[in-house]
């Protein structure tokens, strides 16, 4: 009987296979030709695992460690080792609940509670337990189960987290990954194996420990740590005060919302924030020599909405905030630097007419009337309508634009005169114990709402921009994160069950056959463990309006 055979294209070439041929089996011939470690394929494009058979007349690209998707698979089969470890050495018995939090360093922060804890001498032994099974190969293989049969696993894992989850999902099958005997659930993709794992190490940190993998641009080496002490306790402080609403996974949220009355949630988060705007303001009107506050975060993080509720506050404590969008002082359009692709480079410092900043902010502090400039988008030029401002004693600058961290923008600006607040969505929820939710998720799925309602944009080009404004944000923003005199977490527990009644019908007009829909349907399936609340309950000053609309603020 003639053997069949298969035609496929991969990375634009024409192969011909056997049938039964996996994608493990192409990797590993066109590993030659790759920058790092190809861990993924991109199928028709669709996501699959190297482990799974080819079919014929498909199109694959074969993704490495350097490829979004690639990296993020990495990151989470190193999770699964580590867990895997973690019950090894320490027994079920002994180890009571396994978290991985948020990002730290290069890697996650991670606790365990129960008897077994995280001494050295512990997670020693669970490093090398790691070590040992990345030398021998494990494979790491997927099972479909029913919805019902997954619940009856985890209740019976005591993997609680899990279990809440599934009471949820209306999908009626899921995927379990089993290494070596230890089954779980996650929301992804996995390695082959074990032997991809073999960058990482474990670090003691605070009350847990940080697992430290390489950086995505340098997949091949793990880097020396480095944690950021302020944005660190930030998000611990998060994190302490879900668990003690009780709410630190998506199914906690979810049998809230089903249970209970979620407004209650909502007011009580609401006025954390209020107070905590409210500290800060009172932390301004202490020191009177601050007069120009200077805010910055990454996109959607919420700056426009946050500037005005501090004013506000300021207002209340007897001050006179004015509000100064650093937009106003972009350099004329034909002046705009270009990037490396030839295109206008906004979100670079040389954006921004500095020299002008400085003499106006000097004038002001001098007590002088200045003629403060509007940018007008639609000329591209500066325009001067008029605005003066003269500063008295109780007057404040309110000023937000990305670079307000950046000493090289107020360069010649006494360091006594600034105030500076780094603001970021940091989501404190996890999908469960194992499972975390990258903050980065959070934002883009509020810039995909806001751009489609105050724009016109679609999610398509919301998600094809994203890239570049990550790479600004890594290159303008989070190196001056720790310069600031205090941060502020503008990531409400309860947002991204509102935010799913928004975001998937516009999720869903991405098309198979476009570029973006990948990523769509990654945020399709993370949208599907959420049960959605309406909006009608969101107070109109709440930093979520700026997004879903309706707010008492002009963004």
């Amino acid at each position: 009987m003639q053997e069949k055979m298969l035609q496929v294209k991969i990375d634009g070439k024409e192969k011909t296979y056997r049938e039964g041929t996996r994608y493990l089996d192409a990797a590993q011939e066109f590993q030659k030709y790759a920058d790092s470690r190809i861990v993924l394929a991109s199928v028709n494009g669709r996501l699959k695992e190297l482990t799974k058979k080819m079919k014929d007349g498909e199109e694959i690209c074969l993704l490495t460690l350097k490829d979004k998707n690639g990296f993020m698979t990495y990151r989470r089969s190193m999770i699964l080792l580590m867990l895997k470890a973690v019950y090894t050495v320490g027994g079920f018995e002994l180890v009571d609940r396994v978290g991985v939090h948020y990002s730290v360093g290069s890697g996650f922060y991670v606790t365990i509670s129960g008897e077994k804890k995280t001494e050295l001498t512990f997670l020693k032994q669970v490093e090398q337990t790691m070590r040992e099974m990345v030398e021998k190969k494990l494979p790491i293989t997927k099972t479909s189960i029913s919805t019902d049969e997954a619940i009856e696993l985890f209740r019976r894992l005591g993997m609680e987290d899990k279990e809440k989850l599934f009471h949820y999902r209306i999908a009626s099958k899921v995927n379990i990954y089993d290494l070596a005997g230890f089954k779980d659930y996650f929301y992804g993709y996995m390695v082959p194996d074990t032997s991809y794992l073999d960058q990482f190490t474990l670090i003691p940190f605070d009350e847990g420990f940080v697992l430290q993998m390489p950086k995505r641009s340098e997949p091949d080496k793990v880097p020396e740590f480095r944690a950021d002490a302020k944005l660190f306790q930030v998000q611990k402080e998060s994190l302490k005060w879900g668990e003690m609403m009780k709410i630190r996974t998506v199914g906690d949220l979810n049998e809230r919302i089903v249970s209970e009355s979620v407004h209650d949630l909502m007011l009580v988060q609401e006025a954390l924030q209020e107070k905590k705007i409210s500290e800060i303001a009172s932390m301004i009107t202490a020191q009177p020599e601050k007069k120009l506050i200077m805010i910055a975060g990454p996109s959607s993080s919420g700056k426009t909405t946050f500037s005005h509720r501090l004013s506000t506050q300021l207002a209340a404590n007897g001050m006179k905030p004015h509000p100064i969008p650093m937009d106003n002082y972009f350099v004329e359009r034909e002046d705009t630097p270009r990037d490396e692709d030839g295109n206008p480079d906004y979100e670079c410092l040389e954006a921004i007419d500095i020299d002008l900043f400085n003499r106006n902010m000097t004038d002001l502090l001098a007590g002088k009337a200045v003629d403060m400039p509007i940018f007008n988008f639609k000329t591209g030029k500066k325009e001067y309508k008029g605005n003066v401002l003269q500063l008295g004693p109780d007057d404040v600058l309110v000023i937000e634009g990305i670079h307000g961290l950046d000493d090289r923008l107020s360069h010649s600006l006494p360091k006594e005169s600034k105030f500076k607040i780094y603001i970021s969505a940091l989501t404190q929820l996890n999908i469960d114990e194992h499972n975390r939710i990258p903050t980065t998720d959070g934002r883009l799925l509020r810039r995909i709402v806001r751009d489609a309602r105050t724009r016109g944009t679609l999610a398509r080009d919301t998600i094809a921009m994203w890239p570049s404004v990550r790479r600004g944000e890594e290159a303008h923003i989070f190196p001056y994160q720790e310069e600031a005199d205090v941060m502020f977490n503008s990531a409400l527990i309860y947002e991204l069950a509102v935010l799913k009644v928004y975001a998937q019908p516009l999720l869903l007009g991405i098309r198979r056959e476009e570029p973006e829909y990948q990523e769509a349907k990654r945020l399709l399936k993370f949208l599907d463990y959420f049960v959605s609340i309406p909006s009608e309950n969101i107070p109109l000053n709440s930093l979520l309006r700026e997004f879903v609309g309706g707010s008492c603020y002009q963004v």
